[in-house]
C-alpha cells in the first residue's frame, strides 16, 4: 500500500518529515505518517506495452494525496485507474484511509508499527493493514498484514493478505528495493515490485524508477497481480506548510547576516552534520548571535517558524555559516525547509 511521501537521509538513519522513497519498495507504504502540517502529493505513473503487432501502450496513472495531524497520525486518499476486475462498478479504485504510528521515526534505526483502516469506495469495502518496519543502517525491511471485508474480483466473505520488502540504499542518494505480495487464495495472482529510488539534492523530493504488476496503490490493489509488467516512476511532493506563514504574519525584530562575525562573537554555535541539527536548543541573552556551522554536502536552511519566519530565515550552502542575531527575548522554533524534521530551538532571555 503505497502512502505519502523526500530527501536523502544518511546511512546512520536520520529520520525527516516526509516520505522518502529511499525507505519503502514500490508497493508498499511502510508505516509513516507526515509530521503536523505537512500536506504529501505522490504521482506515480506506469503503463504496459501490449505485445506485437499492435504495440499499443495503456497508461495507469494513480497518486495519494495525505495531511499529517499531530506526530503520529495521517489521513489520506488512494486512488488509481484501469481497474479492471470482475464485479468492480467503475475502471478506477479510491480508497479513504487513516494511519497511526508507533516507533521510531522513518529512517530511525528501530521498529516501526503502524495501523491503518481504509474505505475502498469501489469495492464498498472496509479493509485494514497492520504495518512492521525495521531499519539498521542502510538496510530496511518491511512487512504487513491485511484484511479486505468484500475484496474485488473475490467471491465469498473477507479475506487476508500478506506482504514483505526489502530496502537497500547504496549510498545517501541511491536505494534498490523489491517487494511480494498476496491474498491467501490459490486463484489469487501475486503482487511484485522493484524500484531504483534517488535523491533530488538539495530539494524534498525524491524519485523512482519502478517495474511491478500490481494493480492500484490501494489495500486490495497492492495485494491482487495482473498478468502485465508494468513499467513507470513515482515522484513524492510534500507542501509543509509552514513555508507560506510569511504571507500571514509579522516578522520579529532580528539581524541576519551572511557574512562572518566580526564585530560580534557568537554566543552559541549549532553544528548541522548527517542532515541534523548537533545541538537542539540553545540559549542566549537578548543582543547575541547563534552562528550555524554546515559541514554537509548538502544545502540546508535554517527557516523560523509562525511570526518570525520573514526575517529570521537564512540558506547555508554545503560547508556554509550562517550567523543571526536576536534583540528580542522570546523562544524561536525553526526547521530546515528541504529537511522538515531537522528542528530546532533558540531561547532569548
Amino acid at each position: 500500500m503505497r502512502s505519502f511521501l523526500p530527501v536523502a537521509l544518511t546511512l546512520l538513519g536520520t529520520p525527516l518529515a516526509a516520505q522518502s522513497l529511499l525507505y519503502r519498495s514500490p508497493n508498499l507504504g511502510g508505516t509513516w505518517t507526515p509530521d503536523g502540517g505537512v500536506v504529501q502529493f505522490n504521482f506515480a505513473h506506469r503503463f504496459y506495452v501490449f505485445p506485437a503487432p499492435s504495440h499499443a501502450v495503456v497508461n495507469y496513472p494513480s497518486f495519494t494525496l495525505a495531511a499529517g495531524i499531530g506526530r503520529s497520525l495521517a489521513v489520506g486518499w488512494h486512488f488509481g485507474t484501469h481497474t479492471v476486475v470482475q464485479g468492480a462498478l467503475s475502471s478506477n479504485e479510491s480508497e479513504f484511509y487513516g494511519r497511526y504510528r508507533w516507533g521510531a521515526a522513518e529512517g530511525a534505526t528501530g521498529f516501526a508499527v503502524a495501523l491503518t483502516p481504509a474505505y475502498n469506495a469501489a469495492a464498498k469495502s472496509v479493509d485494514g493493514e497492520v504495518g512492521v518496519d525495521w531499519t539498521s543502517g542502510p538496510i530496511t525491511l518491511e512487512g504487513v498484514a491485511r484484511v479486505t471485508q468484500k475484496p474485488l474480483g473475490h467471491s465469498g466473505g473477507a479475506k487476508g493478505a500478506f506482504a514483505g520488502g526489502i530496502v537497500a540504499r547504496l549510498t545517501e542518494y541511491v536505494a534498490v528495493s523489491a517487494d511480494v505480495g498476496s491474498f491467501v487464495s490459490p486463484t489469487t495472482v501475486a503482487t511484485w515490485g522493484a524500484a531504483i529510488s534517488v535523491v533530488i539534492p538539495g530539494s524534498p523530493h525524491t524519485f523512482s524508477l519502478q517495474t511491478s504488476n500490481a494493480a492500484v496503490n490501494t489495500i486490495q490493489g497492492n495485494s491482487r497481480g495482473t498478468n502485465q509488467r508494468r513499467y513507470g516512476f513515482e515522484f513524492t511532493i510534500p507542501l509543509h506548510l509552514r513555508r507560506f506563514s510569511p504571507w500571514f504574519h509579522r516578522p520579529e525584530h532580528a539581524i541576519r547576516t551572511n557574512q562572518p562575525l566580526v564585530n560580534l562573537a557568537a554566543a552559541a554555535e549549532v553544528v548541522i552534520e548527517g542532515i541534523r541539527f548537533w545541538t537542539d536548543t540553545v540559549t542566549i541573552s537578548a543582543g547575541q548571535a547563534v552562528k550555524w556551522v554546515n559541514r554537509d554536502n548538502l544545502e540546508h536552511t535554517v527557516t523560523f517558524d509562525a511570526r518570525n519566519a520573514a526575517r529570521l530565515s537564512g540558506s547555508l550552502p554545503p560547508k556554509g555559516e550562517l550567523a543571526i542575531q536576536f534583540d528580542q527575548p522570546g523562544t524561536y522554533a525553526y526547521h530546515c525547509t528541504p529537511h522538515p524534521t531537522m528542528k530546532g530551538v533558540v531561547v532569548v532571555k
